[in-house]
């Protein structure tokens, strides 16, 4: 109750700041915490408390029900629900959102794709902000500045997001921009992902002892195994997702790949998939049967239920770049069910591509994947108003990858340029706001190692020009699938290929509408390379999206100081609840964990509820003679 009170009286003051009082405000308040679930057995109801000194979680725990076996999995939710709530905003509108830990180890929220402009201070990566300790709250403030599209959120350190904790954002157009196209019928948040049944903090214990993870044990369609379509490959019981739709209308779909490793293939039985969105960029719209969205990748589609509904229709998102025969049941399957179906889906689900001996389809369906230039995004002007053709690159990072390798110490780690990111007891950001030394070094090379040069653990920083314009060229010599996203921009996709990167190969890139996005994927054995211009200032996180190899290192920071601004025109200041750890520990003011609650507090809630009853109701008058006097 206290918590709800003070939540609307930060609401009534912020609404009063004036210097963002024309932009609305949507407050969230997020309990993170574990919730008993079992998404590819019989579900079970979970019970557990909110407030317990620790969370309760019943890992493993299984019981016969027929021929079934369930698998409990500590999962992580938000609001007691799995997955998240889907965030609904519009452009440039603030988001304040007050995340309680209520997991047993600390805890970030990442946005992918929210470029935070001004404000890596929001970002919820580790290089910018200290972890929310279990027991405590912090609160993410926000704006969505210029932005549309189709993003999503998820909890960002030791492995987290795969066990839950994710959820959609979307970001409307402002009503007097032009969306080119008609305004759907509908809006459906499609979050497909791998599942494994061990815990997220199993799966680091694998980790840390040197081992993969091995083949996951399903795939999820909003938190929810698959549909029976094939008894000897789904059990019974397993609790599906239903998307049920009107005949004769036409839905925007947005797809995003939350899972930890696997590129997946999406479809829809009988229907096409028109692209016309990703990750807040309009894409020239084209038809598509399947199309595959690598891990941490978001689309959006235009589907039309012009089919005659005799039954119901299979949503699959299956494996992809492995051994597809070895991983049939590494496939997730919904139904679409129109309100006039005449029977359940049935029958096999549809074909993915039958591409096993030509590599090049889905490198050739990635790259026709394209920016519409002459649509608006956030802004009236048309999106190929920038044309990044025409401006000259100031540096350029050749960025190489390969297989986790042991390093000094036996240790497993995975490298960028032969580096492995040691992530910092004290953040970089704000170690530079408070003058830290030796937190990170700039030396970050801009090309691979001599071969057989030993690899190491560093914090090594790409030192970036602000207002300069990058190139990264990310170059995957291991032998699965990457991707890679970079936090504060959207970046321009210019090329990809099969083999080494050269000089040459510049000579191949789009210099017209590579589409601008966050996250790209890389081929096994391949390139891609992307532009993007540096006027975000901030300390930024370039990393694999693929969580096994982001947990082991596999990811750098890209430092962009304005060394002009003595005024905070291209950074926001500090927060004043920013939380502080490593060398600035003593800097932190304790909290009292709110899941440790007594009975000894009763007196002084009760106490606190009437004080915060009257603070809320006098912010409340001030904010209407304020609106009143205006």
């Amino acid at each position: 109750m206290v918590r709800r009170l003070l939540a609307l009286l930060a609401a009534a003051l912020l609404m009063l700041r004036p210097a963002l009082a024309t932009d609305p405000y949507a407050f969230f308040e997020w309990d993170v915490s574990y919730v008993t679930a079992a998404p590819l057995g019989v579900k079970q109801q979970a019970s557990w408390p909110f407030f317990s000194a620790r969370p309760y979680f019943q890992a493993y725990a299984s019981r016969r029900a027929g021929s079934n076996e369930n698998l409990l999995a500590q999962v992580i939710g938000i609001n007691g629900k799995f997955p998240g709530p889907v965030v609904n905003v519009t452009t440039n509108w603030n988001v304040v959102v007050n995340v309680l830990n209520d997991l047993d180890e600390p805890l970030l929220i990442t946005w992918n794709g929210i470029q935070h402009r001004k404000n890596c201070w929001q970002d919820g990566v580790l290089g910018t902000n200290c972890p929310i300790p279990s027991g405590w709250n912090w609160t993410y403030e926000f704006q969505v500045k210029d932005q549309i599209g189709s993003f999503f959120y998820f909890p960002s350190t030791g492995l987290q997001r795969a066990g839950g904790g994710y959820g959609g954002v979307i970001v409307n157009n402002r009503d007097v921009i032009a969306v080119p196209f008609g305004r759907p019928d509908g809006d459906i948040t499609i979050l497909i992902g791998d599942w494994y049944n061990k815990n997220h903090t199993d799966l680091r214990k694998m980790l840390d002892s040197g081992k993969d993870l091995g083949m996951p044990d399903g795939v999820l369609i909003n938190g929810k195994g698959p549909y029976r379509y094939n008894d000897s490959l789904v059990p019974a019981g397993i609790e599906y997702e239903t998307f049920n739709v009107h005949p004769g209308r036409t839905y925007r779909i947005r797809v995003h790949n939350v899972g930890t490793s696997t590129s997946l293939n999406f479809r829809i039985q009988g229907h096409n998939m028109l692209l016309v969105e990703t990750e807040g960029s309009y894409t020239t719209q084209q038809n598509y049967t399947n199309l595959d969205v690598h891990v941490g990748q978001s689309y959006s589609f235009l589907v039309t239920t012009d089919q005659n509904a005799s039954s119901d229709y299979y949503v699959v998102a299956s494996a992809r770049m492995v051994n597809e025969s070895q991983w049939r049941r590494v496939t997730g399957v919904a139904v679409l069910r129109y309100s006039n179906s005449g029977a359940p889906a049935s029958g096999p689900l549809p074909d993915p591509p039958q591409d096993q001996n030509d590599r090049t389809f889905s490198m050739n369906q990635a790259r026709s994947v394209r920016w519409n230039l002459s649509a608006g995004a956030a802004r009236p002007n048309p999106q190929g108003s920038f044309r990044y053709s025409s401006i000259n690159v100031t540096q350029a990072y050749l960025l190489r990858s390969t297989a986790p390798v042991s390093v000094a110490g036996g240790r497993r780690r995975a490298t960028l340029n032969g580096i492995s990111f040691a992530p910092p007891e004290t953040p970089l950001r704000l170690a530079d706001a408070y003058g830290v030394k030796s937190v990170y070094t700039l030396d970050f090379p801009d090309r691979p190692p001599r071969r057989g040069a030993p690899p190491r653990v560093a914090r090594s920083v790409i030192n970036g020009t602000y207002r300069g314009f990058m190139e990264l060229i990310f170059q995957n010599n291991d032998t699965r699938m990457q991707s890679y996203h970079m936090d504060g921009y959207a970046f321009f996709v210019v090329g990809m290929d099969y083999g080494e990167w050269t000089e040459d190969s510049r000579g191949t890139y789009n210099k017209g509408d590579g589409v601008a996005r966050s996250t790209i994927q890389v081929y096994p054995g391949a390139w891609a390379a992307v532009l993007v211009s540096l006027d975000n200032v901030g300390i930024w996180n370039v990393r694999s999206e693929n969580l096994d190899s982001w947990y082991l290192g596999q990811e750098v920071y890209v430092r962009v100081v304005n060394p002009e601004d003595n005024s905070n025109k291209t950074e926001m200041t500090i927060p004043d609840n920013a939380l502080y750890c490593g060398q600035l520990h003593k800097y932190q003011k304790e909290q009292t964990p709110h899941h440790k609650m007594g009975l000894s507090s009763a007196a002084v809630a009760g106490r606190s509820s009437s004080m915060a009853c009257r603070l809320v109701a006098a912010a409340m008058l001030l904010l209407g003679a304020v609106l009143f006097a205006s």
